[in-house]
């Protein structure tokens, strides 16, 4: 595929979704399936409006059925599902289009994500374009009869297990996603729709409280803080402002985010995504509340060249008013946690440092914990 983006000033090359591989290998075998030849190409259109020509695989004709395969590629993003085959089995019936997983394609089992429970993980955009390129062929060679087809990832069932489909709920194999048939390297936007999903399973089964955590450091600590709740948390990343957004939209009452220091001391200075891309912000916050606290000047310009927060701490574990700094910052923390949602629900943060045995939790966090622990889901 030649259709590129920047990222910054790298220039980087598109691919096509798992989405378009599914329609793309159903409109080839439905339309040998009526012509009776075999093609090894075959075009559609994304929604994203650009045009795809893809190489057809693995042909199996047979009278009654024609079975092929797409290969994947993720451009430059690196998709664990980037050249698997994405096989499509199509027969005629009757009437309609019937569209269903089966090898490799998971099984959706807790409400809230993009099918029901019981139905194949295929979601809806792919299943529009498998509709829409079938009922066009069909028009075109003046079939009136339906369609039966089968969805198959023959690598699926493996991969499944390195992505967010088991924590999810989606079980036994991968999804066929994508909302424009086109993979964006890098998309920032792709990981916000995995948080959406996540919290709306959530929501879903029932949860008024959401459960954030920044990444593997998070994930770690929750299995020792609260064990019993780590099995709920949505990991959110460097997106802790699109989270927030989402909690709010999803009609969450509260929401607490668990996070080292490291990354949660940005929200002291109101920067909701923690990526160093976007801003840093770490050692300058903890100076304004060191000053505020009233810290010396000078140990407070021994951090400035800190290279981690956990190394300034060390620096500022000296002074009589490290307590003070910290009560600042936490304070701080919870006012922009709550300036985001705009006191449409309560929030909460517990911040944490396994280095310093540092623990700190704003004010509305241990009722929230207590809340989600009441809950029990």
């Amino acid at each position: 595929m030649k259709h590129y983006i920047y990222r910054g000033t790298k220039k980087l090359r598109c691919g096509y979704t798992t989405g378009s591989c599914a329609a793309a290998a159903a409109k080839a075998a439905a339309a040998m399936l009526l012509s009776g030849e075999s093609i090894s190409k075959i075009s559609l259109w994304t929604p994203a409006g650009i045009p795809l020509t893809l190489d057809v695989l693995d042909i199996i004709q047979k009278e009654d059925h024609v079975s092929c395969a797409v290969q994947k590629d993720s451009g430059d993003d690196p998709d664990i599902t980037n050249g698997i085959l994405i096989y499509a089995s199509v027969s005629l019936c009757e009437t309609g289009i019937i569209i269903t997983g089966g090898e490799g394609i998971g099984t959706v089992t807790k409400p809230g994500l993009d099918q029901p429970v019981g139905a194949s993980a295929i979601n809806s955009t792919p299943r529009r374009m498998i509709t829409d390129e079938l009922h066009t062929l069909a028009q075109k060679n003046q079939y009136e009869g339906g369609f039966r087809i089968t969805i198959s990832a023959p690598q699926g069932t493996v991969l499944a297990k390195k992505t967010f489909n088991p924590r999810m709920g989606i079980v036994d194999g991968i999804s066929i996603i994508g909302t424009t048939g086109i993979v964006e390297p890098m998309s920032n936007q792709a990981l916000i729709d995995t948080i959406r999903a996540e919290a709306n399973m959530r929501r879903m089964s029932g949860s008024d409280h959401l459960l954030l955590t920044v990444g593997n450091y998070s994930d770690s600590f929750l299995q020792s803080f609260h064990p019993e709740l780590a099995e709920r948390a949505v990991m959110c990343s460097n997106f802790i402002g699109e989270a927030l957004d989402i909690g709010v939209s999803l009609g969450f009452r509260s929401i607490l985010l668990i996070g080292h220091i490291g990354k949660l001391v940005k929200l002291g200075s109101g920067i909701m995504n923690t990526h160093s891309a976007y801003a840093d912000g770490r050692m300058e916050t903890l100076i304004a509340c060191g000053a505020l606290a009233g810290m010396q000047r000078e140990l407070l310009a021994q951090i400035t060249d800190c290279v981690t927060t956990d190394g300034a701490l060390e620096i500022l574990e000296q002074s009589p008013c490290m307590q003070d700094m910290l009560h600042i910052l936490t304070e701080r923390i919870a006012y922009y946690l709550d300036a985001r949602v705009k006191s449409q629900l309560k929030t909460g943060a517990v911040i944490f440092s396994t280095q310093h045995q540092l623990l700190l939790k704003t004010q509305d966090a241990e009722k929230i914990i207590d809340a989600m622990t009441e809950e029990g889901l």
